[in-house]
């Protein structure tokens, strides 16, 4: 759905972008510990069920041998439309739930999206990370806004993300901070997080895994 037709059916778009500005001003981009000494990496993974109108969002946490020791799910029904640069107003409250059931509290979280490469500094990895206090690092397969340089990504004069090939031959990963992390970080932690020959971190292929296992099971029922 476009911003007007938003507007169209009654959504304050203004005021989600006051709201978006104001939280992106909490964002932190300095490491909130020696990363180097992280041993719990966990991804979220979200997917629209079009038949029944929900979200299915996974989470799993994996060792420091990136093998998985938990994982969740959740699936919830959606409350707000699609709306390009607006998606943690769909997917976030979802992402929240599933996030509070794991035993295992992880050192950071990939998400499946922008952190602070956003027109206004506040992706779904930010804004998430913002939720639970956490450490996040947004993975995007695409660039949102700003214009790439040299393999950066520049936004408003500042660099926001970076693209990095993880797999010979495929596309680059857009990789940028969501919160409690610094850019060098976050490139950091996700080639450490990268299992051959998988392009995406382990994380957040194995929650990939496991909504594609939920759904073939809700289409067996």
């Amino acid at each position: 759905m476009k911003e007007e037709d938003a507007i169209e059916k009654g959504i304050d778009i203004e005021a989600l972008k006051a709201e978006q500005k104001k939280l992106a001003k909490k964002i932190s981009l300095k490491d909130v510990f020696n990363f180097g000494n992280a041993t719990r990496f966990a991804a979220i993974h979200t997917e629209t069920l079009q038949q029944t109108k929900e979200i299915i969002a996974a989470i799993v946490v994996l060792d420091e041998n990136l093998e998985l020791i938990e994982e969740k799910y959740v699936i919830r029904p959606i409350k707000f439309p699609y709306i390009p640069g607006y998606r943690a107003y769909r997917e976030l409250p979802s992402m929240v739930v599933v996030y509070n059931k794991l035993e295992e509290r992880p050192d950071v979280v990939f998400i499946g999206a922008h952190g602070i490469a956003h027109p206004r500094g506040l992706g779904l990895a930010s804004h998430f990370g913002i939720s639970i206090d956490k450490p996040t690092i947004g993975i995007a397969k695409k660039i949102l806004m700003g214009e790439e340089k040299d393999g950066k990504i520049i936004l408003n004069k500042k660099t926001v993300a970076q693209a990095i090939i993880t797999k010979q031959g495929a596309k680059p990963l857009y990789v940028s901070p969501g919160h409690m992390i610094s850019l060098k970080t976050t490139l950091e932690v996700t080639k450490k997080c990268i299992k051959e020959p998988h392009k995406l971190p382990e994380p957040m292929v194995l929650a990939r895994k496991i909504v594609e296992r939920v759904k073939e099971e809700l289409g067996k029922k």
